[in-house]
């Protein structure tokens, strides 16, 4: 849908009406035979048609382009009233920063920002109604720390709330200190097995060092009974010698 023609000030050129809405056109698009239409009511056309709604000649989506710049550049000059003019606001601007405008116009009807609030209200007036809406939010008075809703201020109780807050505190702990203990057991289990897996280790080393320094003995005492045989065998030849 397009502008609302009645909120145009001043004279607005048929060729700049929507073919289909009859209002001014908003981001409008141009078929072959050069017949203009707001986006939205040419694509709702197509669903249904395939030719223009003004001559009956055949288009498609895909053959629709921007409109002619000179065609732009008017359209964007015209004046027109804010959509709040209504509710009091007498702005009136060129089409192009319309938009602009109406995002930050103060007479813009707009949402409570309170969860759980379903008020509309005029932006200049939403700090007026946040000092004292029912759902506004605030720190407990009586110092307990919590923010309540206006609304619960009745229901509010320091004591039962803080009760239940060291109840979550105090079950988060136990969780806490049972998965540091569960951690402290992996750990001290791989620990020990690695422990286990190391004794493992060095005990078969001592037995090959054993093993070694058992062959090491046999080969000494193998030595030494050599070593004395050979000399009993010198101490005989020489006994021969002297005989001779």
């Amino acid at each position: 849908m397009g502008y609302d023609i009645e909120r145009f000030v001043g004279y607005v050129n048929e060729g700049l009406l929507c073919s289909i809405c009859r209002d001014v056109l908003e981001d409008p698009l141009q078929a072959p035979c050069e017949h203009a239409f707001c986006t939205a009511c040419i694509h709702g056309w197509l669903v249904h048609h395939s030719n223009c709604p003004e001559d009956r000649q055949m288009i498609d989506v895909s053959l629709l382009r921007p409109l002619y710049r000179y065609m732009r550049n008017d359209l964007n000059r015209l004046q027109l009233h804010c959509k709040n003019r209504e509710y009091g606001c007498e702005m009136v601007c060129s089409l192009e920063s319309i938009d602009r405008h109406e995002r930050e116009c103060e007479y813009s009807q707009i949402a409570c920002s309170n969860a759980g609030c379903t008020v509309q209200i005029e932006r200049r007036n939403l700090d007026g109604h946040l000092a004292v809406c029912e759902y506004r939010s605030r720190e407990c008075p009586n110092g307990c720390g919590y923010t309540i809703l206006s609304a619960e201020d009745t229901q509010h109780n320091c004591v039962a709330e803080l009760r239940t807050e060291l109840e979550l505190l105090r079950s988060e702990m136990i969780c806490r200190v049972e998965e540091a203990k569960h951690e402290m057991e992996s750990r001290l289990d791989s620990q020990r097995r690695h422990m286990v897996q190391k004794e493992s280790i060095l005990q078969n080393e001592i037995e090959e060092l054993k093993s070694q320094m058992s062959r090491m003995m046999s080969d000494v005492r193998s030595l030494m009974a050599a070593e004395r045989q050979h000399r009993q065998e010198l101490e005989q030849a020489e006994l021969e010698k002297r005989e001779l």
